[in-house]
């Protein structure tokens, strides 16, 4: 009997334990910890709002700011709407944090509303079959056509829906060749000139002419001066092309400096000019491309303070470009060094500062035995 006692009992204790455990708020969902709250003593939920009072101001004086999920943003939009003193009741968040969260809530809610839904087509299925069986078989047919065609059997469609079931046919090349395959096709013929300007420490313009060979990007020529003028072009043109010795074409821009003089000295070395068309910087690409490397790895770096000055820089830096510098666009390789092929030299790297340090060249030093 006495067994039968401490049995029951502990069966009891047991199942108090269990009504405790699923009496605590904590454990309960919202709805089901609100009818709970109602069957409990005024003393006690005082309490208990007096011991979640002081853990909200425990978690106020927390560094870590506390993780929102999105059904408790919810609830917490939710709640607020019933509460005329919402504002004093928030501890762990601001009131403007919940004002935006309802903000987040309507945007959501309408988001949704005018979300728009992935209706069947209006026409029928033989229809749209239709359409594309008359775009295969007639390829001179345009939307319009087809739509003629479908009014002749009795079927309105309009013309932009045809043309969203219409099969998106490939256009025909053009036969023409194009300005970037000449220029890849004729390229170890052709060089590129171009002028850029930068200011000294007195704000003066000074100009930088420049003529480059693309195939390698070899700088051929350059040249400083004050006041561009034909004449001026022209005699660099002579300077850059001794002898007789000249590309086959000779690309630049529409500027006024190519004009009468610079075309007789072309066309008595036997060049012939390439004109970029208008408003086409990327036709002579290679070459602005150069100038911006010019300005962005030296010119920007440097204070000029008069043509000399300027000229030193420039040749310095061409010097560098042409025997130094990998260019990306010939494979990494040097433009003075196109053709030599790839080796695997041993020795000590050791280095060299080009234009006071601005940049360095890096070579292997081979022992002398």
């Amino acid at each position: 009997m006495i067994y039968i006692i401490f049995i029951l009992k502990y069966f009891l204790f047991q199942f108090q334990q269990k009504i405790k455990q699923w009496a605590k708020p904590a454990t309960l969902s919202l709805i089901a910890g609100v009818i709970s709250d109602m069957t409990r003593s005024r003393a006690d939920l005082i309490a208990e709002n007096a011991l979640l009072r002081q853990q909200l101001i425990v978690l106020h004086r927390q560094v870590k700011r506390p993780l929102f999920t999105q059904h408790d943003r919810f609830r917490l939009v939710l709640i607020a709407r019933f509460s005329r003193f919402w504002k004093q009741a928030l501890h762990i968040i601001q009131p403007g944090t919940l004002l935006r969260w309802h903000r987040d809530l309507f945007r959501f809610y309408w988001r949704l509303k005018s979300k728009r839904k992935q209706n069947k087509p209006k026409i029928p299925p033989e229809t749209i079959d239709l359409i594309r069986k008359m775009a295969n078989e007639n390829r001179l047919w345009g939307a319009e056509r087809i739509r003629g065609e479908l009014l002749k059997l009795g079927i309105k469609v309009c013309k932009r829906t045809i043309q969203k079931y219409m099969p998106k046919v490939r256009e025909t090349p053009s036969s023409s060749q194009t300005w970037a395959t000449f220029v890849k096709n004729y390229v170890g013929d052709i060089w590129a000139c171009d002028f850029t300007v930068v200011y000294d420490w007195l704000f003066r313009p000074r100009h930088i002419f420049v003529i480059m060979e693309l195939k390698t990007r070899r700088i051929i020529h350059s040249a400083v001066t004050t006041s561009p003028t034909d004449e001026w072009t022209a005699q660099q043109l002579r300077e850059a092309t001794p002898w007789g010795q000249g590309p086959k074409y000779l690309l630049h821009d529409r500027d006024s400096k190519y004009a009468s003089h610079f075309s007789a000295v072309a066309s008595g070395s036997g060049i012939q000019e390439l004109r970029t068309p208008y408003r086409a910087p990327r036709a002579n690409g290679v070459c602005e491309r150069y100038m911006g490397s010019l300005r962005r790895e030296c010119l920007n770096h440097t204070l000029i303070l008069n043509d000399r000055h300027l000229m030193r820089v420039v040749r310095e830096y061409t010097k560098y470009f042409n025997q130094e510098r990998p260019h990306q666009g010939i494979g990494q390789r040097v433009p003075n060094y196109y053709d030599r092929p790839v080796s695997n030299p041993t020795g000590n790297i050791s280095s060299r500062a080009i234009l006071g340090g601005l940049h360095h060249s890096y070579f292997r030093v081979t022992a002398l035995h």
